[in-house]
């Protein structure tokens, strides 16, 4: 695939990770896996801490927004404070957290909580973020050009900053300007890119957003970011409208900065 021209006037680079940085494989193979296998164990041993009810008090808090849109959800209601029975209230977090995953749901409280089950797996070595070959270099390329580098996931900063911390690659964390997941909105909505823009404290057409899924792209896209689809394997097959509206990438290496010292 041809290599590609960021716009003179992007200051800034913006990156999905899953499919993006990272592949989508270690996402549903790893890291999933580990809550779902992990997850009753995780509650049995941390629930009267307060992290632990912080987590489970921010799921009950979405499922009550749930209800109120009249969204599917499981029939139980997750309130660590009214239940005398422990286990029971214990499955009821797994039923509606396995529920979430199933549905791949994206909201706050789940990404929270399983961000925290992987701190401790990366902290301990029984996880390493892998990255695919391309990113480092080029990062690092980009950021000795003068553009600044953030990250916008699903997945919390908290998460993102572990896959990063403890990558296959070693601690690569000061690669990054900053971090943006679902609190500051969700990926398809254009009103998260525009926000992202303020925070970073430039124009959105200053901005070039790096992600492998159309629907992201096209919410970016509204903002006035610049958009580059990235074609990976294992990656959401394109359609053709889609291939042919957005400049595609395989590898970050394609990317040229024109017009830069």
């Amino acid at each position: 695939m041809a290599s590609v021209s960021i716009p003179a006037c992007t200051t800034a680079l913006l990156l999905d990770i899953e499919g993006t940085t990272t592949p989508i494989t270690f996402v549903k193979d790893i890291l999933f896996p580990y809550i779902r296998d992990h997850l009753e164990d995780h509650l049995s041993t941390h629930w009267e801490e307060d992290e632990c009810k912080q987590d489970v008090h921010l799921l009950k808090k979405q499922i009550e927004e749930d209800m109120r849109q009249n969204r599917a959800c499981p029939v139980h209601t997750v309130d660590q404070t009214v239940h005398t029975d422990e286990e029971k209230a214990i499955r009821e977090v797994v039923e509606n957290v396995m529920w979430q995953m199933a549905a791949d749901r994206k909201s706050t409280a789940l990404k929270q909580l399983q961000g925290h089950m992987w701190r401790a797996a990366y902290t301990s070595g029984r996880i390493k973020g892998e990255i695919y070959p391309d990113v480092v270099p080029s990062v690092k390329t980009w950021r000795e050009r003068g553009l600044k580098v953030y990250i916008y996931s699903s997945g919390s900063v908290e998460a993102q900053k572990l896959l990063f911390g403890y990558s296959v690659e070693g601690d690569v964390l000061d690669l990054f300007d900053g971090h943006f997941d679902t609190t500051i909105g969700a990926k398809v909505d254009s009103k998260s890119y525009e926000r992202i823009a303020e925070r970073i404290g430039c124009q959105p057409e200053e901005i070039t957003f790096l992600t492998d899924v159309s629907r992201e792209a096209k919410a970016a896209e509204e903002a006035g970011l610049n958009v580059l689809l990235v074609v990976r394997p294992g990656n959401m097959e394109l359609t053709d409208e889609e291939s042919a509206h957005y400049n595609l990438i395989t590898s970050f290496s394609q990317l040229q900065l024109t017009g830069r010292a």
